[in-house]
């Protein structure tokens, strides 16, 4: 007679057949995405995909892959038909299409009494094409079709393939009509004597954000009126980007999935990329934003809000690589607008709030693949770990990249600026310094390689990152004329450096501050104990979001001005215990504007040689969340300062501060203004909610300008800029 074996000995066999199995999924590759997407789904975080259909899909042989939905929090970005490029799928879609579709979108796809599904698949995604067929679109004619599945996928791959053609076609089009772009990289060097266009993020490689067009000037600024505007796609907050204009080619990214090019002339849409993307599946901290885009060559390269960088031909929009930077699922975002150096393309992380490891990456501009990467949180053997505590802190230490650099190419020295440590208000669980957060980096942008580095805030407890804007000026200092890295910085203090080897050179308070008694001869500050946050809370200046934060700020080298968008506040600080989750947004403390201060922001202007403010220039008092209603500065030699608050744009007395001219676009803003010049027409332009408004002088003065014997002669033949136009549809 048989034994029966025993529960226990069945117990044990099937733990070791889910192990093996549990083994083998995580071990062999085919294997490891469907194991991934499988504990995606019964987590929840999939809940677009029904469960039959991701059983069905999961399966090898299947017309779909759903591997890419491990990286990309998207289900729309996710899944991808197998059967695109392959006959097999082709032609039996094709004979389903003149079947079942052709009769209402036309029998070449390209519309009839429907819409063109050439022109709704240079876009879709597979999944939107999929979902669209199967189950109509609510509210048109468009019902679900009496096809099945794989039908849909071979109509999919039918009409993919006829798209490509008619992408290519209206690709040619728009690259034969729009102006070209072709940016090398000696350009870029020399950005600022190219004032006709806004080349970079910051506008050239020092960060100066100042250009020497001055057919607006404080004599006519009074005048200046919309010359075009732009509707963006709508976004849950203001946008932020800033423009780049290259040969009258207007290039924007709109959060939290893509990039516009528009006629910088009147706005015409010219082309338009989008990746979609989900912030709600993110670990995003602080808004779906992106702060812009870069050019080299003839190429566009804009971050994602999931960590990858992605690079576009800037004639047509067409996608020509993505590299993943970072993994999302990790607490990695990307908001920031990238640098692009000499082959490569230099970007940096959010994810402060989210328990990252910092990190900065170089790529090359060719075909993505990585370069260097630094990591902003040194790991053990590396200088700098010393100031971690002996565990695993440092792994989860914060310490972001998500400003802009600046480059000297003289030095050959990339500088760059990272942000607050992990978690951000409570330090206890990583007693130390916790380099390299809060800090100023040089690195050799060839390697990577870590050069100097000066920390701002050590052991930070207020969540004071820096990553503001660094600038790049010679200084005067003691008699002697010193290349300077500058900063106004969150923590309330102008930091002057020697941007050769880190030398500080001083850091003087441009607001209220009571946390820092002073330096020592480093340059450390001496922090003031009084001024940590706890459990009942801290009275401290400057309040959360700082003196300033990540508004860019304007440099005039003809003046030797420093223009700061600044706040005098104060912020009550709490600490609050709560289990550290690596991945999430841990904060371990809150804060609470302090309601009997009102707070104050204001343009100012520093003096580089001293750190004295020269003028200050009011924009509001009172009590007010305004950490995403501010623009960047932006100044001119027309005499001009360009800023920004709430729904009020203003210009400014570069001398004096006197505000000379504004308008309320009726949106807020929180985008970096930039000027340029098409047809001897100068303009401004900036993002207000979503729409992009472009100013300039009405032709009249331009004609006037134009006739005195010392105006501007180029202003003779200007293009009217009196008529507000509004861009609609894609170029065809």
């Amino acid at each position: 007679m048989p034994l029966k074996p025993s529960t226990r000995t069945v117990s044990i066999v099937v733990i070791v057949l889910v192990a093996a199995l549990a083994t083998l999924m995580v071990t062999v590759p085919p294997l490891q995405w469907r194991a991934k997407v499988v504990g995606l789904k019964l987590a929840g975080r999939l809940p677009e995909l029904a469960l039959i259909d991701m059983v069905r899909w999961i399966v090898p042989g299947s017309p779909v892959y759903l591997g890419d939905i491990v990286h990309r929090p998207t289900i729309g970005a996710g899944i991808r038909n197998v059967g695109v490029d392959n006959s097999d799928f082709i032609k039996p879609g094709q004979a389903t299409f003149l079947r079942i579709c052709a009769h209402c979108h036309g029998g070449d796809a390209n519309g009839g009494s429907a819409p063109s599904l050439l022109a709704f698949l240079s876009h879709a995604t597979h999944w939107e094409f999929f979902t669209t067929v199967k189950g109509g679109r609510g509210g048109t004619a468009m019902a679900p079709q009496p096809i099945s599945e794989r039908e849909i996928w071979e109509v999919h791959a039918y009409l993919s393939d006829k798209a490509r053609a008619w992408t290519r076609e209206v690709a040619e089009h728009v690259a034969l009509t729009a102006p070209k772009v072709d940016v090398p990289f000696s350009k870029l060097l020399a950005a600022a004597d190219h004032p006709d266009e806004w080349l970079m993020y910051a506008g050239d490689m020092q960060a100066h954000r100042h250009s020497r067009l001055k057919q607006v000037n404080r004599d006519n600024v009074r005048e200046m009126r919309v010359a075009w505007a732009s509707q963006l796609r709508p976004a849950t907050k203001p946008l932020a980007a800033t423009p780049i204009v290259v040969n009258g080619t207007m290039f924007v990214s709109e959060s939290p999935d893509g990039v516009v090019a528009l006629d910088a002339r009147d706005g015409r849409l010219l082309w338009r990329f989008t990746r979609p993307v989900d912030p709600s599946k993110l670990p995003v901290c602080c808004g779906a934003m992106n702060r812009g885009v870069a050019v080299l060559g003839s190429r566009v390269f804009v971050a994602t809000l999931d960590s990858w960088l992605v690079a576009l031909d800037a004639a047509t929009g067409a996608k020509l690589w993505e590299v993943r930077v970072a993994d999302h699922q990790k607490g990695y975002t990307m908001t920031t607008a990238p640098l692009v150096l000499n082959g490569m393309v230099v970007v940096g992380v959010a994810g402060g709030e989210t328990g990252i490891r910092g990190l900065l990456a170089a790529f090359s501009v060719e075909d993505g693949k990585l370069v260097w990467q630094f990591d902003t949180v040194p790991g053990p053997g590396e200088p700098g770990h010393e100031t971690w505590p002996a565990d695993d802190s440092w792994k989860t230490g914060g310490a972001s990249t998500w400003s802009v650099g600046a480059y000297d190419p003289q030095l050959d020295i990339l500088y760059w600026s990272t942000g607050n440590p992990w978690p951000p208000f409570d330090n206890r669980s990583r007693r130390g310094d916790n380099l390299y957060s809060n800090s100023i980096i040089a690195l050799k942008p060839k390697t990577g390689k870590l050069l100097w580095y000066y920390q701002l805030t050590p052991g930070d407890s207020n969540d004071w990152d820096a990553t503001q804007q660094v600038v790049l000026a010679d200084i005067t200092w003691q008699g002697e004329k010193v290349p300077a890295v500058l900063m106004a910085s969150r923590n309330a203090f102008y930091y002057a450096l020697d941007r050769r080897n880190g030398r500080f050179l001083y850091g003087k308070p441009f607001v209220k501050q009571t946390w820092n008694k002073g330096f020592d001869a480093k340059g450390r500050p001496m922090r003031d104990p009084s001024s940590v946050p706890t459990p009942k809370g801290t009275l401290v200046y400057p309040w959360l979001h700082g003196g300033t934060n990540w508004w860019p700020p304007s440099y005039d080298p003809k003046r030797k001005l420093h223009f700061v968008p600044t706040v005098d506040a104060a912020t009550q600080y709490f600490t609050v215990d709560e289990e550290l989750k690596p991945g999430t947004m841990t904060m371990r403390g809150t804060t609470v504007l302090a309601s009997n201060l009102p707070a104050v922001m204001a343009v100012k202007a520093l003096d580089p040689d001293t750190g004295e403010v020269r003028w200050v220039t009011r924009l509001d008092r009172g009590d007010f969340e305004q950490f995403a209603r501010v623009t960047g500065l932006l100044s001119t030699d027309g005499d001009l300062v360009f800023a920004g608050f709430m729904d009020r744009l203003s210009i400014l007395d570069a001398d004096t501060g006197a505000e000379l001219w504004k308008f309320r676009p009726g949106a807020l803003v929180n985008s970096g203004p930039v000027t340029y010049a098409v047809d001897g027409v100068q303009y401004f332009a900036v993002i207000a909610g979503h729409m992009l408004f472009s100013f300039a002088l009405p032709q009249q003065t331009l004609q006037s300008m134009a006739a005195r014997p010392d105006g501007a002669k180029k202003a003779a033949a200007a293009k009217p800029a009196a008529v507000m136009q509004s861009s609609a549809a894609v170029a065809r």
